[in-house]
């Protein structure tokens, strides 16, 4: 094993590539058949119960709420015991629970179980992924990150295709039931077996009360508020945009199949945007990038709101809006390790996602909610005045120097430099 910074435990790259590999299959299948198995089936299943869709959508939408509550303290768990144990346990939880939907009885029973669902949503999706190879990988974790979530990207292409099969010729409960036996059959073993390069040794008592003195220094401070407040804004944003793209450009005389097509375009966009991720780290700081992948979001869906034509032009945009989306994904995944160190990533970041997947959760409606109020048109520029504003405080999202030498401008555990910003930052009172 290579020689190690006491807050990171980096692994030999030799073995962690069978550990990659599964946790890229384990992401693939995880949103598939958690996140984008329902819209395809929501409208089959409005149908068969009388439940209307958008009742069903809130029982959805309910979950990432959950998950997002949830993913403070499994980041907590994380840190403490790694990926193994927690990952595993979601995998057999999500695997039941896609059974419980697919035999819920009634609407209440229906919510229940998708309440449960965003507690596995926690434990398999991306922050549990992110942490353990941000761990792991250590200075090359931008590499791996990066791999992971362009296989992940795939996940919609994948599922949302076999999932239109399926309900081709089964009802929505036989296919909840398949896509259950999928689950179980890819994410378990997987998990249990891949998952085991070593991890830190649980802290001592004095060493877990400095750990949450640390992090509890972090999340106080006026670059954690500022990151999460911009990283919120611009998920909210962005997600938003995801959901109403489609009324958009039908208003701009697009056919639904042809603005059909240019959301999956979107969705080809945010891979090959993230493809170009390593490039934007090697040439900006933390605070450069962080401002400026916001700012150029902001600025693209501004003028996929005010642009006429033709269909060229607005599929293109579609797709450079979809880039952003993807680079903000990995912005996110090392937002807190670039600053702080990998340490303590799990509990920070747990608390970083949450208002982030809140922000995911509400979009949808807010969106459409202020559509019906100004247009589409209106609702992409008062979305970019959002994603701007979010930038904008995201220029207080690098914590104060202490040093007279710049950090490095990539990712990567502090140096000598930096370990004055992080020790500045935890110190440092929000403002």
């Amino acid at each position: 094993m290579e020689a190690t910074a006491p807050s990171e435990l980096v692994v030999a790259r030799s073995l962690l590539r069978p550990t990659l590999v599964a946790l890229c299959i384990t992401e693939i299948t995880s949103w598939g058949v958690l996140y984008y198995a329902f819209p395809v089936l929501a409208d089959s299943l409005s149908s068969d119960t009388g439940w209307s869709r958008a009742t069903a959508t809130a029982a959805f939408s309910g979950s990432l709420l959950v998950a997002a509550a949830i993913g403070i303290p499994v980041g907590r768990l994380l840190d403490r015991f790694g990926p193994h144990r927690v990952m595993t346990a979601g995998s057999v939880v999500a695997s039941v629970t896609v059974v419980g939907i697919a035999f819920a009885p009634n609407l209440l029973v229906f919510f229940a179980w998708w309440v449960v669902a965003g507690v596995t949503m926690a434990a398999i999706f991306y922050q549990p992924a992110f942490a353990a190879l941000t761990r792991w990988y250590g200075h090359d974790r931008i590499h791996a990150l990066t791999v992971l979530t362009l296989a992940a990207g795939f996940s919609s292409t994948i599922f949302a295709p076999l999932t239109g099969a399926l309900i081709s010729r089964f009802d929505w409960r036989t296919t909840y039931l398949v896509l259950a036996v999928v689950l179980a059959v890819v994410t378990i073993p997987l998990h249990a077996w891949f998952l085991r390069p070593p991890w830190p040794e649980a802290r001592s008592a004095p060493e877990e009360e400095a750990a949450t003195g640390a992090v509890g220094g972090i999340l106080h401070s006026r670059a954690f508020v500022c990151l999460t407040a911009g990283l919120a804004l611009g998920a909210f944003a962005a997600f938003a945009v995801v959901f109403n793209l489609v009324p958009l450009l039908t208003g701009r005389g697009l056919s639904t199949e042809m603005a059909a097509w240019a959301l999956g375009l979107g969705g080809v966009g945010q891979v090959l945007g993230r493809t170009g991720y390593r490039r934007v780290v090697a040439s900006t700081t933390v605070g450069q990038r962080t401002v400026g992948i916001l700012l150029a979001s902001a600025t693209a869906i501004a003028v996929l709101g005010v642009l006429p034509g033709p269909a060229v032009a607005l599929i293109a945009m579609a797709m450079v809006v979809g880039a952003l989306r993807g680079i903000a994904t990995l912005l996110q995944a090392t937002a807190v390790s670039d600053r702080w160190g990998s340490e303590h990533y799990g509990a920070v970041s747990g608390v970083l996602t949450a208002p982030v997947m809140m922000a995911m959760a509400i979009a949808p409606w807010a969106g459409a909610a202020i559509a019906s109020l100004t247009g589409y048109p209106a609702l992409f520029v008062v979305l970019a005045g959002t994603g701007g504003a979010g930038a904008l405080i995201a220029v207080g999202s690098t914590p104060r120097r202490t040093g007279s030498r710049p950090g490095p401008r990539h990712g990567g555990q502090p140096g000598a430099d930096q370990q004055h910003e992080v020790a500045s930052a935890v110190t440092e009172p929000s403002g």
